[in-house]
């Protein structure tokens, strides 16, 4: 069983950055590396949407609306999933989820929320003019 925790979310003015973070612990016992990862968000009245992926193999991938502004990243050591906003924009806002797939190898870096069997509970994102 995949056990999510996300940090790092808060309020920003337009242009501004954060960086969120997914703590992940598996009951089973398989370890973080063998999970594809993901980022997704949802604003009021909107549909969850996602952000970012990242494979096992470190491949990532991203929603058209955040390409060249956030990053994702990985770090198999510490079990920690990271998402870097940079230049934020007002339509950045809502709640942002962390979600694992797998035990799974290979490139796979899906961003629609079918694929993922594990999510967090969320950290909320406000950008602000």
């Amino acid at each position: 069983q995949v056990h999510l925790v996300e940090s790092g979310g808060g309020s920003v003015q337009a242009g501004g950055s954060l960086r969120l973070s997914c703590a992940f612990s598996d009951f089973a016992g398989y370890p973080f590396s063998t999970y594809f990862m993901g980022w997704f968000r949802q604003a009021p009245g909107k549909e969850r949407e996602g952000v970012a992926a990242i494979s096992t193999a470190r491949r990532s991938a991203y929603t058209d609306s955040v390409k060249g502004r956030f990053t994702i990243s990985r770090d198999n050591a510490k079990n920690m999933l990271y998402l870097r906003l940079n230049s934020l924009k007002l339509e950045d806002t809502g709640m942002y989820y962390c979600a694992a797939g797998g035990p799974a190898s290979g490139t796979a870096t899906p961003l629609a929320p079918r694929p993922y069997n594990s999510w967090g509970q969320g950290t909320q994102v406000t950008v602000s003019s």
